[in-house]
């Protein structure tokens, strides 16, 4: 297959162009140029930018179009657009944050979508981050009926993750002292390696799979305990909301994967899986990840810092929470 892949450089499309490259397709990249990443095999690069002149893209045709860097309608309106007719399938990557979770408790892909509120823009911001990715999708359908490829996926981890939203546990589990854990150890959490997803999309493209998809996993139910455990982390400190809430403790931000169970998007951690391990989706064991994880993490020459959950602060409320 002839792919692009509008970025390709960055976490998920950088592992969307080894898995292509894996399956022995041909990779071409439409991106400024910003990140200079080395490949296992030969990569096409076309310079540009998609917010701007599209025009270096005109001429050519793709059997599929891998959208990896879209966030505001008006832009992947024009991708979309521009490449209708010359491509076979266009998929774009979404979020689970599309769906409108008020008052449930799970969710499948005929879950509603949020909408975006009145009088907002294009600016992404957590409350508009939703609403736009689910117009986005709708701007691809509507360029590409029936050819239209949506993978909403929820936490996706592995190496060259650049959020350390996960790398947090591991690289936790590598300092001395008990270990603050928020909430109940039997909460539920959902979690993808980024090559098992990457992988999972070429196999949807190369099979001219349409249609909507959430991306989450684990094929069954992982518990924040369990996590923690495949982190290296077997006997935290259990510690209640209401006390790390009381303190001030930013949850998601601070302690992440932690969102109270009140929170309007707690049921983020409950997405139905049946769909897309139906189509062929599988899932490495999650020590595994972590290992693969921190041996990269190891190369960065980086320590993770705030807005995380700083040494100090950890000690002061295990202290605290043990007196009280």
């Amino acid at each position: 297959m002839r792919i692009l892949i509008i970025g390709g450089t960055v976490f998920l499309g950088r592992h969307l162009t080894e898995a292509a490259l894996a399956a022995g397709h041909d990779v071409t990249q439409f991106n400024r140029g910003t990140h200079e990443v080395e490949f296992s095999g030969p990569v096409e690069h076309i310079r540009g930018d998609r917010t701007g002149d599209l025009s270096a893209l005109d001429g050519r045709d793709w059997d599929a179009v891998f959208d990896t860097s879209g966030y505001a309608p008006s832009v992947v309106r024009r991708s979309a657009r521009a490449l209708a007719g010359r491509a076979g399938t266009y998929m774009f990557v979404s979020s689970e944050s599309v769906y409108d979770l008020a008052g449930r408790d799970r969710y499948d892909e005929s879950t509603p979508v949020a909408t975006l509120p009145a009088g907002a823009g294009e600016e992404v911001t957590g409350e508009t981050y939703g609403p736009l990715k689910a117009l986005c999708e709708q701007e691809v359908e509507d360029a590409f009926p029936g050819a239209a490829l949506r993978i909403r996926p929820g936490m996706i981890i592995g190496p060259n993750d650049p959020t350390d939203r996960f790398t947090y546990w591991p690289a936790r589990a590598q300092r001395d002292g008990r270990v603050l854990a928020p909430g109940r150890p039997d909460r539920p959490v959902q979690l993808i390696d980024v090559r098992d997803l990457a992988a999972w999309i070429v196999s949807l493209a190369e099979r001219r799979v349409a249609g909507v998809f959430n991306g989450a996993g684990p094929a069954e139910r992982l518990t924040m305990a369990g996590m923690l455990a495949a982190c290296g982390i077997p006997d935290p400190v259990w510690v209640e909301e209401g006390f790390l809430l009381e303190h001030g403790v930013e949850p998601w931000s601070e302690l992440p994967f932690w969102l109270p169970e009140d929170d309007e998007e707690s049921g983020l951690f409950e997405g139905d899986v049946t769909k897309q391990v139906d189509s062929g989706l599988t899932f490495r064991p999650l020590t595994d990840t972590v290992h693969d994880l921190m041996a990269w993490h190891a190369t960065r020459g980086t320590e993770i810092g705030p807005p995380t959950l700083a040494p100090e602060r950890e000690a002061e409320l295990l202290v605290a929470y043990a007196g009280s």
